[in-house]
């Protein structure tokens, strides 16, 4: 349902998760955010505490766009104070990024702006029982944002053929233009996002498997 930025690098990525039936009765039957990530830098401030009531303004959009379906209704902002202290504090050196609200905020604002479920939708990209070609999917989104975003798959079950599409990665560049999912000249891969989905670890999709598109992940 997925965004990233580094110190060193130009960098951001925003990263779109889709969630798994494992994780909650009722998953989204949409994208949703995973987090917006600086490529290389991890838990910057250990002193600058989560503190929901900062986003208070925000709780609306962030439980419909960014829902934390991993853990009990009533302490719904484990995740949320996950991404801040690990990827938060470390983009809070943009200025357009210096608070939790902003930070947040930001998030939520590149989500509609990049609308990765009216893309796919526009693209004839939808859930279904029939399998895609990865690279047909990498070509509609390329063709759509003009850049190349960075998707990954849980890889197939045993005696199964098929990858099933997971997150969808977008990078930005630190005045947040979009920008293509690959090295620069001189740097490093971005940041390989680690999610485990079910039991399985996601990694880049393989462009010669046959790619599943479901609703929702098994």
């Amino acid at each position: 349902n997925l965004y990233s930025w580094t110190h060193t690098t130009n960098t951001l990525c925003f990263c779109f998760l889709q969630m798994s039936a494992n994780d909650c009765q009722d998953p989204p039957k949409y994208w949703t955010i995973h987090g917006l990530w600086p490529d290389k830098a991890e838990d910057c401030n250990r002193t600058w505490h989560f503190n929901v009531t900062e986003i208070k303004d925000l709780m609306s959009d962030m439980r419909h766009y960014w829902p934390d379906v991993l853990h009990s209704s009533l302490n719904r902002t484990q995740f949320w104070k996950h991404e801040w202290d690990k990827h938060g504090t470390c983009a809070a050196t943009l200025k357009v990024l210096n608070s939790q609200k902003k930070y947040f905020g930001k998030a939520l604002e590149l989500y509609q702006h990049v609308d990765l479920n009216g893309c796919l939708l526009k693209a004839g990209i939808k859930p279904s029982s029939s399998y895609y070609q990865m690279t047909a999917i990498k070509e509609a989104l390329t063709r759509f944002y003009g850049v190349t975003p960075k998707i990954q798959c849980l890889p197939p079950e045993e005696g199964e053929k098929a990858q099933t599409i997971g997150q969808i990665e977008f990078c930005f560049t630190k005045e947040l233009q979009l920008r293509n999912c690959t090295a620069l000249k001189g740097e490093s891969n971005p940041m390989q996002a680690h999610l485990k989905l079910g039991t399985e670890e996601l990694s880049v999709c393989n462009d010669t498997l046959p790619t599943y598109y479901p609703s929702e992940v098994q």
